[in-house]
């Protein structure tokens, strides 16, 4: 079932309606909705393993760079600023690793637990370390969420664009936070959207398991 179309198109419609819906109960603003929906349409289709991910993912960047802004979140900044300059590589990565015989999907790969578990260490000692500053040196509500998120999803982004399966539990792990890092600011529309992703990462890991034909 994971592998049909009918199954694609629902997950992302459900999740476009999730958006919608949240907006209108919540009032929240335009500019959440919209970037909410393009990034419903981004990870969706990272998760299929399509290339038009990047697509909605270079618009829903920008969407978002700007609410971050609007809300102090400077870690958060900073990282849709990477993101957008690492989807441009990722294009061409991906461009490289499609898979003809497979309705040009991704060919993906894993790394080793032990490379995993090391990653992720790392990263929460940097994110410990960026949380404190961020906590003495800015204005930032939630320094210590926004930090680790960042940290997070800076390995998590490089994971993706090399296209290693393993990027879900990162993902994951920046999803869960994110969706209580935006209850705290109180826009609900990108409380949604972080919940929505949290399903996608099952979904994303689930179907990258099944692309992958590499381990180079």
């Amino acid at each position: 079932m994971l592998h049909s179309k009918w199954f694609d198109r629902t997950f992302m419609a459900v999740g476009l309606l999730i958006q919608v819906v949240t907006f209108m109960i919540t009032g929240g603003g335009w500019l959440s909705l919209l970037s909410g929906c393009l990034g419903v349409c981004s990870v969706c289709l990272m998760a299929q393993g399509s290339i038009f991910t990047y697509v909605f993912g270079f618009a829903q960047v920008l969407t978002y760079t700007y609410l971050c802004m609007r809300a102090h979140l400077y870690g958060e900044e900073a990282i849709n600023i990477y993101y957008f300059l690492t989807m441009i590589y990722g294009v061409y990565v991906w461009r490289r690793r499609m898979n003809p015989a497979n309705e040009n999907r991704i060919r993906t790969r894993r790394l080793s637990w032990r490379m995993l578990l090391l990653i992720v260490l790392v990263a929460v000692l940097v994110s410990g370390g960026a949380g404190w500053l961020m906590a003495h040196y800015t204005d930032d509500p939630t320094p210590y969420l926004d930090a680790f998120t960042t940290v997070m999803a800076l390995v998590a982004q490089v994971l993706m664009v090399l296209a290693f399966t393993d990027q879900w539990f990162l993902w994951m792990a920046v999803d869960l936070t994110s969706v209580v890092m935006w209850i705290y600011v109180g826009d609900y529309c990108m409380t949604a959207q972080y919940a929505f992703w949290c399903c996608n990462c099952v979904f994303g890991y689930l179907r990258w398991r099944s692309l992958g034909i590499s381990n180079e």
